[in-house]
């Protein structure tokens, strides 16, 4: 091959090959339609649990995050992805292989017996002239980035997992002590109407009622109290944490609902959803697939490999010992497609069918992620304008039966007025607890949405 040949080659191989874009525009809104929470600072998402001031909450995710099946295959498949990341890598450098070996043997009658003993290095290079193997590795770059974006990501999504749990189960008690409160009073309005059917004030059918009233709320406390017992089973499941032990963490820890810590998101969604290791992860297989479609477009080009080897060897015969460097370049071979049935063409066709379906992901994943953000924020706002109206139910409602139950008792009332007036109150109270943990759920959402304090390499603040 003479030198004009070479040139034409290099020359060919920088311009060759065109992979379609690595990079796609996010189609992302300009702004949130939603309105944003107001709280006038920014909040550490990466310490956001820290922040809701219950230690028992955080013990839960940390425990969670390091027993959870899904954080341990994210970290699987960063081992993996490194590894091919590693083997693409050294595909750009030449190989060096030892060998050595040793014969004896007789050439021909009357000669005598000889020993021949070699020992050399083999040195082989594929040069990559079309930028084949350069695209392998930042295929696999991208794919090991987007690796270690998907384990933040899962450790994200336990982390909110075990948040809503163990919200849930805070409103779970909550609720089982307002109905718990409500079987008691109309255990005490069943005592005193009976009292009063025996002495022949009232008629047996209130008594009756009465009963019916106190039975049915003493049923709902449990089945309440069972919706607990599950709740915290389900934590169990989620932490590994012996059911004894939570239990008694648990018993530690005040029913009431605690709000969660405010979060502050940007007004731009692109900076917003940039944060997101999801959408990262996605935008890193767009990357990923468009190497993958330039490796298979190289594939297509003549390949020109180099070869050696340098080696020392030894041959005796009688006694006497004669030394036998060796040593070779090349040769420099260079192979050219001819006919291949239309195998490379079509592995051309199949990656980049590959990328457009990685294309296609990469914009619906940012499509879900906006509808994410979007609804939390939504859920936010609705229940900070519904939380004021929920309060006046309550104090309204048990105002109301408060007074009816008095005038219940000096005979003015009926016993079905006192029980509608029982049944609003005790309606208001368990919405004002659905509320709150709604509230706590749409802020949990919105730390999901908003990428849980992960950061990403390629973003500058």
């Amino acid at each position: 091959m003479n030198s004009l040949t070479l040139c034409a080659l290099l020359l060919l191989g920088g311009c060759a090959i065109t992979p379609p874009a690595a990079r796609v525009a996010m189609p992302a809104a300009p702004q949130w339609i939603a309105p944003l929470p107001h709280n006038g600072s920014v909040t550490d998402l990466a310490q956001w649990w820290q922040q809701q001031g219950d230690p028992l909450l955080v013990r839960l995710i940390e425990a969670g995050q390091a027993v959870s099946p899904t954080v341990a295959s994210a970290a699987s498949r960063i081992g993996q992805a490194r590894a091919v990341r590693v083997s693409a890598g050294a595909a750009l450098a030449p190989t060096l292989d030892a060998a050595a070996s040793a014969s004896r043997s007789s050439a021909q009658p009357g000669v005598p017996l000889g020993t021949v003993a070699q020992v050399a290095l083999q040195a082989s290079w594929e040069i990559d002239l079309f930028g084949a193997r350069r695209l392998a590795r930042d295929s696999a770059q991208a794919r090991l980035d987007g690796a270690q974006a998907g384990w933040h990501d899962a450790r994200v999504s336990v982390a909110a997992d075990i948040a809503n749990q163990y919200y849930a189960l805070r409103a779970c008690r909550q609720l089982l002590d307002v109905t718990s409160a409500d079987a008691t009073s109309r255990s005490e309005t069943a005592r005193l109407s009976q009292l009063s059917a025996n002495a022949g004030f009232v008629a047996p059918a209130t008594a009756a009622l009465a009963r019916a009233s106190a039975a049915e709320a003493s049923s709902r406390v449990t089945q309440q109290q069972a919706l607990c017992d599950i709740d915290v089973k389900v934590l169990v499941a989620l932490t590994a944490i012996a059911e004894p032990d939570l239990r008694q963490q648990l018993a530690s820890t005040t029913s009431s609902l605690l709000l969660a810590a405010p979060i502050a998101i940007t007004s731009l969604p692109a900076q917003t959803l940039s944060q997101r290791p999801d959408v990262f992860n996605a935008e890193r297989e767009v990357a990923a697939a468009s190497a993958a479609v330039g490796t298979a477009q190289a594939q297509r080009y003549p390949r020109l490999t180099l070869a050696g080897s340098i080696g020392a060897g030894a041959f005796r015969a009688n006694g006497v010992t004669t030394d036998a460097p060796t040593w070779t370049i090349g040769p420099l071979a260079l192979s050219l497609p001819v006919f291949d049935g239309g195998t490379r063409a079509a592995n051309v066709d199949a990656a980049a069918a590959a990328y457009d379906e990685a294309v296609a992901l990469y914009r619906a994943r940012v499509r879900q992620a906006v509808r994410e953000v979007e609804e939390a924020l939504v859920n936010l706002d609705s229940t900070r304008a519904r939380s004021a109206d929920a309060g006046l139910a309550v104090d309204g409602y048990r105002a109301s039966f408060a007074g009816t139950e008095s005038r219940y008792r000096s005979g003015l009332a009926s016993l079905v007025e006192l029980e509608d007036a029982r049944r609003l109150r005790l309606a208001a109270e368990l919405t004002q607890v659905s509320l709150q943990q709604q509230r706590s759920a749409a802020w949990i959402a919105l730390y999901r949405a908003a990428g849980g304090g992960w950061r990403n390499p390629d973003f500058k603040e």
